[in-house]
């Protein structure tokens, strides 16, 4: 699609080529950059499960004379563009609130759970004492060409149920969405990752969320709430649904957001995730990525650092499988998996004078797979890496550091991440456990990026000095 739309910016006029399946989302990608309608053409069947002999059969018989249309003026995608939809204030449901609830459902607006109505009362009484101009935008939905704005912060969040003080953690993610940094027009990869958003800082308890036992389950009101806020906010605003962007063969679960135990940090004199971005450890912070999968490490023994560290490191290692084609193919250094680790493991490890960094250089050195297994996923088990190169001759060209050519032997042990930095460790979970949970990411498609949460009220509006805020209709 970008280099479409490079041409077409050129004034040369251009074709994509998609697989069967995706027209909807390319349709939709092309909206969100500003190219409503770009001519598309697509194959027949996927590519990965037809031989080369099929597959250039079928693309001469039938994609070469979609590509002609699609040069000539016809296109046979030009009719998937969205209708009208609703304005910011318009009312779209009345009734029951079953009534309501059947709307939403048949519209797609919901996640299949029941939601808060979002009336307009509701959604000013979320935002009114912010200070927040509800039409002040973000950023723009690079997926749907939506404008990411305050009201619709706050309409997907009275959906979720979300409390007014969780708008500024809403904005921050909102933030996030919107850089490009962070890709949210990847959001919905046929692999299925989900954002997972880590919370980090001195006021998360104070905001209702729960650091400790069940960190990662549902149940405590501010994880779950904001976790399916983020869903909502990608459905409804970004346009992750089935018949648009998302394409995800299973898909994972909405996440809740994992919190860090900040009074653990302190204690054992360790930065929180987001630290490794620059934010400062003494922020309220939020840093989210696309995990892929993940894997418990439970019940880890041991009594000292040198006893525990290869038990962790294999958990990390046995969660990298495909996603090793971000070290080397589909991306490159882009592998950054995370290690949740309990505050008993964490008291640990500092307790034998062990800084983040140690364990990190660590789980470096332990967290290893046979070359042969490596190669074997960036190259013969995927179509994602040009060629079947060698590590060996990935380190020679100065593709890979020199840790993955140690000799040519294929089962020597090659770490799966490029330099010990790339392990992410955050501290949450119960603090009586010693467990451990191993999160692979998406590598660019989500890729980690963290804001500060501002709590200081916002000074948009002079009205909310003296009460409500009049609508743009005023």
């Amino acid at each position: 699609m970008r280099a479409s739309i490079a041409a077409e910016s050129a004034g040369i006029p251009s074709v994509s080529v998609v697989c069967e399946g995706f027209v909807g989302q390319a349709t939709a990608t092309a909206r969100g950059l500003g190219y409503d309608g770009l001519p598309l053409a697509t194959t027949v069947g996927h590519v990965d499960a037809q031989s080369v002999d099929d597959m250039v059969a079928n693309f001469v018989s039938v994609t070469v004379d979609r590509i002609i249309a699609g040069l000539v003026g016809g296109d046979e995608a030009s009719d998937a563009a969205t209708g009208d939809e609703p304005a910011a204030l318009d009312i779209v449901a009345r009734g029951s609130i079953d009534d309501v609830q059947a709307r939403f459902l048949a519209e797609g607006w919901t996640d299949g759970h029941p939601v808060v109505p979002p009336t307009i009362d509701r959604v000013e009484a979320f935002l009114v004492d912010s200070g927040h101009d509800p039409w002040k935008t973000l950023g723009v939905a690079s997926s749907s060409g939506r404008d990411l704005t305050i009201w619709s912060i706050g309409v997907n969040a009275v959906m979720a149920g979300c409390r007014p003080e969780h708008l500024p953690v809403l904005i921050a993610l909102t933030e996030i969405l919107a850089d490009p940094v962070y890709g949210a027009e990847h959001s919905g990869n046929t692999t299925g990752a989900d954002a997972l958003a880590v919370l980090s800082g001195p006021n998360a308890t104070a905001l209702g969320f729960n650091a400790g036992p069940g960190a990662m389950r549902e149940g405590a009101h501010a994880n779950t709430s904001v976790g399916r806020w983020l869903r909502l906010y990608l459905r409804n605003v970004f346009g992750f649904t089935a018949d648009q962007h998302d394409k995800a063969t299973f898909g994972n679960p909405t996440r809740t957001v994992l919190t860090e135990d900040h009074e653990c940090l302190v204690e054992i004199g360790w930065a929180p995730v987001s630290a490794d971005f620059g934010l400062a450890p003494t922020d309220d912070t939020v840093t989210m990525a696309r995990m892929n999968s993940g894997t418990i490490i439970g019940s880890v023994f041991g009594s000292t650092p040198d006893e525990v560290v290869p038990y962790l490191a294999n958990g990390v290692a046995r969660t990298a499988a495909w996603d090793l084609t971000h070290v080397y193919g589909l991306g490159h250094d882009q592998f950054q998996p995370l290690l949740v680790i309990s505050p008993l493991i964490a008291r640990l490890f500092a307790r034998a004078g062990w800084s983040k960094a140690d364990v990190q250089a660590a789980l470096f050195e332990h967290a290893r797979i046979e070359a042969q297994t490596f190669e074997r996923f960036i190259g013969e088990w995927s179509n994602l890496t040009a060629g079947r190169r060698r590590l060996v001759d990935l380190v020679a060209e100065g593709l890979l550091p020199a840790a993955f050519a140690e000799s040519d032997d294929p089962f020597r042990l090659v770490p799966v991440v490029t330099r010990p930095e790339r392990l992410m460790i955050a501290v949450a979970g119960d603090p009586t456990r010693a467990n451990a949970f191993a999160l692979s990411n998406d590598g660019p498609h989500g890729w980690w990026t963290a804001k500060r949460i501002d709590h200081t009220p916002a000074s948009d509006l002079v009205c909310n000095v003296g009460g409500n805020c009049a609508s743009p209709a005023d």
